[in-house]
This record gives structure tokens, C-alpha cells and sequence, in this order.
């Protein structure tokens, strides 16, 4: 289970998150709308350990992060944490098998290629894998992109705008790729979109509003 408790973030001045709480369960979909400016991607980064609050805790399976040194926060970022971004930050002169072996390789996972190819046979695109990022399609790199972050068997994957750079179609197919994950792998996810069609297909909307969560 992932919690927030009073989460403040201030940049030069402005209050970006104005004392957010929040809890997620194992196994859930949560989806994160706002507009443009209201926090959303801040606290997903407060969230994931990539950017630190203010004031506030959050906490993962029980370990305050906010507490940990910066060693001891990138290895459990490494082994518990799994991110999805929007314009994929693949390798590009690494191929698909390879880019998605990275974590593992940090964590000295020696099945790593093995934990690929699984992984690439369940987003079904176990024939790209020595395919570099230039010759994937965007829904394919984006497929890519999951799987580097599902390698590690994180317990919770946050999503950052991850069908804003894609084709309706391959965004679609994204959308039920995460639903078919939860249900697969139990994979926790929480979502960062401006797509309300997505939104609405997890199991829980939080708006955000001027820095606080309003619905």
C-alpha cells in the first residue's frame, strides 16, 4: 500500500500541493486528471521518490521513503518502483530486449534477459526484441517502456501522460494493456492523464485542483 500524508510542495514561492493525503491499495488502478499546472505530475514525482516534498511523509509497503538516504532511496526505487513516461526515454542505440534489461541489470538480476522475454511475450511483441527504438512503432516502443518498468516486479508503476504521444488506436490498446496487467501480474498502477476515457476506466478518479485533491 502506497500513503501520503500532508503533502506540501512549494517552487519559488508558489504552493504546488497543498497538503495532499492519499492511500492506494495493492492491485489498483488509480488515475490522477487536472488541468494543466494543478500538481498532478508533481505529485507523482513526490510519489515515486523522484522529487521530495516540502512537508509531508509517503510511505511504500510500510517504509517511510521520505526518511531514507539517497543510496538506500535509488535502491528501493530500483526494486519497488516502475515508471512510464509519455515520450518513452528509450535507448536508442540499445534494442528493445536490451532497454528493457536496464533495471534489472542495476538490481544484478542475472535472468534478467529471461524476465524480458516473458514480459514481451505477454505485451506481444516478443518479435521486436532485437529491434532498436527507431524501427518500433510508437505503441511498440511505449510497449517497450512497460515492460523495462514491470522488469523489477515493482510493487507500484506510476504513469505520466503514457498514451499522450500516441495514435488512438495504440492509445486504446495501452489502456486495456494496464487492466490486462492488473489482472494478469496484480500490477498497481497509478496514472498521470489528460485522456478521460482512461480516467474513467481505473478503478479510482482523483482530481486535482489548484494543489488539492478535490473529488
Amino acid at each position: 500500500m502506497l500513503k501520503a500524508d500532508n503533502i506540501h510542495k512549494s517552487y519559488n514561492g508558489l504552493d504546488v500541493l497543498k497538503g495532499i493525503n492519499l492511500s492506494i491499495d495493492n492491485e489498483e488502478v488509480v488515475s490522477i486528471v487536472g488541468a494543466s499546472g494543478a500538481g498532478k505530475s508533481t505529485l507523482l514525482h513526490i510519489l515515486g521518490t523522484l522529487d521530495t516534498p516540502d512537508k509531508g511523509n509517503v510511505s511504500l509497503n510500510g517504509v517511510e521513503i521520505s526518511s531514507l538516504s539517497q543510496k538506500k532511496m535509488s535502491k528501493f526505487r530500483n526494486e519497488e518502483i516502475g515508471f512510464i513516461f509519455q515520450f518513452h526515454n528509450l535507448f536508442p542505440e540499445f534494442t528493445a530486449i536490451e532497454n528493457i534489461c536496464i533495471p534489472a541489470y542495476i538490481k544484478g538480476d542475472r535472468q534478467a534477459e529471461k524476465r524480458a522475454e516473458e514480459l514481451l511475450k505477454v505485451l506481444n511483441i516478443i518479435e521486436r526484441k532485437d529491434h532498436k527504438p527507431s524501427e518500433l512503432s510508437g505503441g511498440e516502443q511505449q510497449r517497450v517502456s512497460v515492460a523495462r518498468a514491470l522488469i523489477n516486479d515493482p510493487s507500484i508503476v506510476f504513469a505520466d501522460e503514457p498514451s499522450g504521444n500516441l495514435d488512438s488506436q495504440s492509445a486504446d490498446d495501452l489502456h486495456k494493456l494496464f487492466f490486462d496487467l492488473r489482472n494478469k501480474m496484480g500490477q498497481t498502477f497509478v496514472i498521470v492523464t489528460h485522456n478521460m476515457e482512461l480516467a474513467g476506466m481505473a478503478d479510482r478518479k482523483l482530481e486535482i485542483k489548484d494543489g488539492i485533491i478535490t473529488s
